[in-house]
């Protein structure tokens, strides 16, 4: 399994000083990600034109256009800020294949960034985590086709469709297993330039590597979803796609990390703990 060489973008806060609403734009061309040089960004204007959440906070002193950053000033973002997140149902192979395309949709307020902690409720039941390759959306679409549905994609990155298995059982549309807040993990960067029909993915539970497959098990491709998706909604500049897990993946519990992996693109990691809005109620 190979991909070509990357380009990566993200979106990042800087750490000092410290502000919740900033968020900058940086990239990165080396093919090293862990080089010296691959930790060193340069600051760019937003991805997503037109596109007034994903624009980006005000220059400031170190973090104007095309000025140098290290990863040590600052902290990765979810990769966009999406009006709308989806994943692929039942998507594994010539079974999933067989039946119509059909989306689930995640709420946006459910998407966390790198780090952040997925957070269970006492009642929530049994959780897994889904590692996932990522369509980020790059620009508005309506009724692509299979000649020109490349065109609306900016990039990959890596999503966590977290599962409420349970839930999934009692409520049809799955809103309660796929939607609570923190079930989205994406990050930590998206990557522009990836050959994505046949690379690794898997999931490493509190240190253990869990069984890996291949996006060349999905049923539905890339670019078939992105058709369907929008042979019936618009897509816009952020919006994300997950398009299904075919690898193992194991019950999470408050006090786990759990690392999810697509080859080209790298790491997701998020602590798992207890819902805090249960421990402080608004």
């Amino acid at each position: 399994m190979t991909s070509t060489r990357a380009h990566r973008i993200a979106r990042v806060r800087p750490l000092s000083p410290a502000s919740p609403d900033e968020h900058f734009f940086v990239a990165n061309d080396a093919a090293d990600f862990a080089s010296a040089q691959g930790r060193s960004w340069t600051v760019v204007d937003s991805p997503f034109p037109g596109s007034p959440a994903n624009g980006g906070s005000a220059g400031r002193p170190g973090w104007v256009r095309g000025a140098e950053v290290s990863e040590d000033a600052f902290t990765f973002l979810a990769p966009s800020v999406p009006a709308n997140v989806f994943g692929m149902a039942h998507n594994t192979g010539q079974p999933g294949r067989d039946l119509p395309a059909q989306a689930f949709h995640k709420a946006a307020t459910s998407v966390i960034g790198p780090g952040d902690a997925i957070e269970l409720a006492s009642d929530v039941g049994y959780v897994d985590p889904e590692a996932e390759l990522t369509v980020v959306v790059g620009r508005k679409v309506r009724g692509l086709t299979l000649d020109n549905a490349r065109d609306a994609i900016l990039g990959f990155t890596i999503g966590n469709d977290v599962s409420a298995r349970d839930l999934q059982k009692t409520d049809e549309l799955w809103i309660s297993a796929k939607s609570q807040d923190t079930f989205t993990p994406a990050g930590p960067w998206i990557v522009t330039d990836l050959t994505e029909g046949d690379l690794s993915i898997g999931i490493v539970h509190n240190g253990k590597e869990l069984r890996t497959a291949s996006t060349a098990d999905l049923g539905w491709k890339v670019d078939e979803i992105l058709v369907y998706l929008t042979s019936f909604m618009t897509l816009h500049p952020g919006d994300l796609v997950l398009t299904g897990f075919p690898a193992e993946c194991a019950r999470i519990e408050p006090g786990d990390l759990v690392t999810c992996r697509v080859e080209g693109i790298g790491e997701l990691s998020n602590p798992v703990i207890a819902a805090s809005w249960e421990k402080f109620p608004s």
